[in-house]
């Protein structure tokens, strides 16, 4: 378990990005980033990831596995509480993209954030 302090600490409602379309932030369920140092999860357009985060002197930094649809796919990001309370971040596909983003603090969805779904799932909707 890794020790996330009060500032960044619970879900975190993402509501904008750089770079991606904000159109489709929501079609999994609300966007979300869990930081609480147990089981935390990322969900943003179709992007279904695990999350392992730390604080490293003002920022939080953390890594990502997961899926978007069943494309098995990592990366990493960073974020910072900007004055107004939000955090404000980068989110970087390995070997892909990259985009800005900003999340407001949030409570934890009523439906738990699903896992990723693997690329054996894909075969097994028929």
């Amino acid at each position: 378990m890794t020790d996330i302090p009060p500032e960044f600490y619970g879900w975190w409602r993402i509501i904008d990005t750089g770079t991606w379309v904000n159109d489709y932030l929501d079609d999994l369920g609300p966007a979300m980033l869990s930081l609480t140092g147990s089981d935390d999860r990322l969900r943003m357009h179709y992007l279904l990831a695990r999350v392992k985060a730390r604080v490293v002197g003002d920022e939080v930094v953390f890594v990502w596995m997961g899926a978007w649809e069943y494309d098995q796919m990592s990366g990493s990001g960073s974020a910072k509480l900007d004055s107004d309370g939000r955090l404000r971040g980068e989110i970087e596909i390995e070997n892909g993209d990259e985009s800005t983003f900003l999340a407001e603090r949030s409570q934890e969805p009523d439906q738990p954030i699903e896992d990723p779904p693997s690329y054996h799932d894909k075969w097994r909707r028929w």
